[in-house]
């Protein structure tokens, strides 16, 4: 039985470990902290088997050598990005296999929080990284609002059921957002309200679900008339295409930050 857990890190970053009840082997995605993997391993009697990179940022890939000091394993990551240590670049298309926990991966390209942003998907479950968050996306720092759009579009089209296990636990705030962009949506309000009690709690909002995505996260939602109509009156000019309604979104939430 496949286990995923978060490992907290840094402010809000979640280094997500991949495990199997039965074997000590465990896959690790974007840790930034190496010395906190290590000591979570040591604790739980874990072997890194091989490590994930979504991008280069470097609370997703600091933690790599600490890593790579005490276990000579496999590091995967994007094909288009300098990343030190990389063993197995990677590919929209690619596929990657591991037998020891009869595991498989599907790259897909998601460019635009960086130039050459991976997730890997498989199982149900989606590493995101930094490219779509609960209730959220990443900032454009590397792509353009055009690339970030086609590249959730490939994340949307995804089953409903997919589990989304972003790297940052960013979901109130977006949250908050989300409410401004789209007041009248009954299902943020009550995805808000459901948010608040678990973080009270000190527990994780993610992994999420795609289909709670596209029903309260308004950078998956370009085609409803009520946030086109809200993005079109914020950017003072009518929107018609996808990526004009997300552009509009995404500089709305930037301006408000």
């Amino acid at each position: 039985m496949i286990t995923i857990n978060a490992l907290p890190v840094f402010t809000d970053n979640y280094i997500w470990l991949i495990s199997h009840l039965q074997h000590p082997y465990v896959i690790i995605v974007d840790p930034g902290d190496g010395d906190a993997v290590m000591h979570h391993c040591q604790a739980h009697g874990l072997v890194p088997l091989a490590i994930l990179i979504t991008h280069h940022h470097w609370d997703h890939s600091r933690g790599i050598i600490t890593i790579k000091q005490h276990h000579d394993i496999p590091v995967y990551g994007p094909a288009h990005e300098q990343i030190d240590h990389i063993t197995h670049p990677l590919v929209e298309g690619d596929l990657i296999t591991f037998k020891e926990l009869s595991l498989e991966f599907k790259i897909i390209d998601t460019p635009g929080h960086t130039a050459g942003h991976i997730c890997y998907y498989g199982h149900g479950t989606l590493f995101c990284g930094d490219t779509l968050f609960a209730a959220g996306c990443g900032r454009l720092f590397e792509g353009t609002p055009t690339q970030m759009q086609r590249s959730l579009a490939k994340i949307r089209a995804l089953p409903d059921d997919t589990l989304i296990y972003c790297a940052h636990e960013y979901t109130l705030d977006n949250l908050n957002f989300a409410r401004i962009a789209e007041p009248d949506n009954q299902a943020i309000i009550e995805r808000q309200q459901h948010t608040q009690a678990l973080r009270a709690n000190k527990k994780p909002s993610i992994p999420s679900r795609l289909s709670i995505e596209k029903q309260t996260n308004p950078f998956l939602r370009w085609d409803q008339t009520g946030l086109i109509e809200a993005a079109s009156h914020y950017q003072g000019t009518p929107l018609k295409t996808p990526a004009e309604v997300f552009a509009a979104v995404r500089q709305w939430k930037d301006d408000l930050d």
